[in-house]
């Protein structure tokens, strides 16, 4: 009886064995495994993205700066560079060579020493905008009252659009840079322009001509210092 049980479970098992191919033995096409029934298809990555260009910060690079804390009235040495989205401060600590983060809260002036300039910057807390500004940014001095001229360096992100059927085919996520600029009215109110005459006569309508006079010709380049010259003639 024992001997009947056990050639019925060798027989059961060898049905379950799989048999390896020997080296050398034709192997049937894989079209015969597409054939099979209930298969389907793979999800594979989309090799077109090309990842994040650009970066958060204003010069992609550490800069020699003189850092003025608020409530405080000596400035401090230091390399430095502004995330212009997050509205902090980057900076190295000297004696870790970690890389830490001020926010814009804590920061009364900031002036950055870049190639014989210095150009100045300041945090928007505290004074008044035409149409309310939610964060605390950082803006640059262009010029110093009255008539105070600012630029509020951001950085727009732009998501990768090449998937639809009709897109721009641009395959990668990219920072690009917003410059917004601000005049201060007699009112003592920020005021939003272009550097075009138009916004500008808007502003002024009684410095048309010198306005006009004053951008004549001037390429975008150098429309910045175009705009300081003409406030500095009101």
């Amino acid at each position: 009886m024992m001997l009947i049980i056990l050639s019925g479970t060798l027989c059961i098992y060898s049905q379950n064995q799989i048999v390896y191919p020997a080296k050398g033995t034709d192997l049937p096409s894989l079209n015969a495994v597409a054939s099979l029934s209930g298969l389907t298809t793979a999800v594979g990555f989309d090799t077109r993205y090309q990842g994040v260009k650009g970066t958060t910060r204003l010069f992609d690079t550490l800069m020699a700066s003189s850092l003025l804390i608020r409530g405080e009235d000596q400035y401090i040495g230091l390399e430095s560079d502004i995330d212009v989205v997050r509205n902090a401060l980057l900076f190295v600590k000297a004696s870790s060579g970690e890389l830490m983060e001020i926010l814009s809260d804590h920061i009364t002036e900031l002036i950055v020493h870049k190639e014989g300039e210095d150009l100045v910057y300041r945090t928007t807390s505290g004074i008044s905008f035409e149409k309310n500004i939610p964060e605390n940014k950082f803006y640059q001095v262009l010029k110093e009252g009255p008539y105070q001229f600012i630029k509020i360096p951001e950085k727009e992100f732009v998501e990768a659009d090449y998937k639809r059927v009709y897109s721009p085919d641009r395959r990668y996520d990219e920072y690009k840079p917003v410059n917004k600029y601000y005049i201060e009215g007699s009112d003592r109110i920020f005021h939003r322009v272009q550097l075009t005459k138009k916004s500008l006569v808007k502003m002024f309508p009684e410095k048309k001509e010198l306005i006009e006079r004053g951008l004549e010709d001037k390429s975008k380049d150098n429309a910045e210092i175009a705009v300081i010259s003409i406030l500095e003639q009101f």
